[in-house]
């Protein structure tokens, strides 16, 4: 008999990806963990029944979350990553010897522990040293924060369930407070596609864009994600994510990426016309 996991985009739209194995079932006190071994995708993760990676295209969500940012200051040193409990943002941040302090923020420590478990790809790198893991609520954990963190990366879920706080106008607004002069947000900003998905995009943006004078939006292709079409936010105190990329810089880390490049970079902030109107820029 064939096993098929399936992820309804709307209504009207769904994906299916063939399973050959459930390999973790579990329910923890905030959500349902499911991990399959897929033949197409290699091993999925699922939360409460939404794909949250698989380990064919978990790179390029994880490299543009992490590298985009990283490659516009030099200079971070203490990041914030809030959510990301399967390890592949700090994987990405751990490829950077300058970074001295990672302190990982995440609300279920059983999704930590399944990942540990039957996701090496992505967590072989959550017991370097420099990682500090704390399984709190997120936006909690920021509230005490003042002037401490160069980058803050906010790696959640949707925005409902566990990541719903995550999308506050009171949890940027605490972000923007424990960044230093020069720090950066970066978070998962969702599609833009889908009417559902769009909304809660604009959603976010425009809480935002009322806490930090620096906004902006770039895009990847991830194609096990609604539509394929995926947004990312990057938010500043003053910082500009292409005028101020230190391309040279970051070229010559040598840092191995499978979908990041500096110019790509660039290219990743050009937005289609329907993103822009969406934002609220141009016609």
């Amino acid at each position: 008999m064939d096993l098929w996991y399936r992820e309804h985009h709307t209504d009207n739209v769904r994906l299916s990806i063939k399973v050959s194995e459930t390999l973790a079932t579990a329910q923890s006190e905030f959500q349902r963990i499911d991990i399959f071994e897929t033949p197409e995708f290699g091993r999925v993760l699922t939360l409460d029944g939404y794909l949250m990676l698989t380990e064919k295209d978990e790179f390029i969500y994880h490299e543009m979350i992490t590298h985009v940012p990283m490659a516009v200051n030099p200079d971070i040193s203490d990041v914030l990553v809030i959510g990301a409990g399967d390890g592949g943002t700090v994987r990405e941040l751990c490829k950077y010897d300058h970074v001295k302090r990672i302190d990982l923020v995440e609300i279920d420590k059983m999704v930590v522990e399944l990942c540990q478990k039957y996701l090496p790809q992505t967590a072989n790198k959550l017991a370097d040293s420099r990682v500090n893991i704390y399984f709190e609520d997120g936006l909690k954990f920021v509230r005490s924060k003042f002037d401490e963190y160069d980058l803050i990366i906010v790696d959640s879920t949707d925005p409902f369930g566990p990541g719903e706080g995550l999308f506050t106008k009171e949890f940027y607004g605490n972000c923007y407070s424990a960044l230093r002069a020069h720090g950066i947000l970066v978070n998962q900003h969702e599609s833009p596609f889908y009417d559902n998905d769009a909304l809660a995009m604009k959603r976010a943006n425009e809480k935002i864009r009322q806490m930090f004078p620096k906004s902006y939006v770039y895009q990847a292709h991830i194609p096990t994600y609604p539509s394929g079409h995926w947004l990312f936010g990057f938010a500043s105190k003053g910082l500009e994510p292409i005028s101020d990329l230190k391309a040279d810089w970051w070229n010559n880390l040598g840092i191995e990426t499978k979908y990041y490049n500096t110019e790509l970079h660039k290219g990743s902030f050009a937005l289609p016309n329907y993103v822009k109107w969406m934002l609220g820029e141009g016609k």
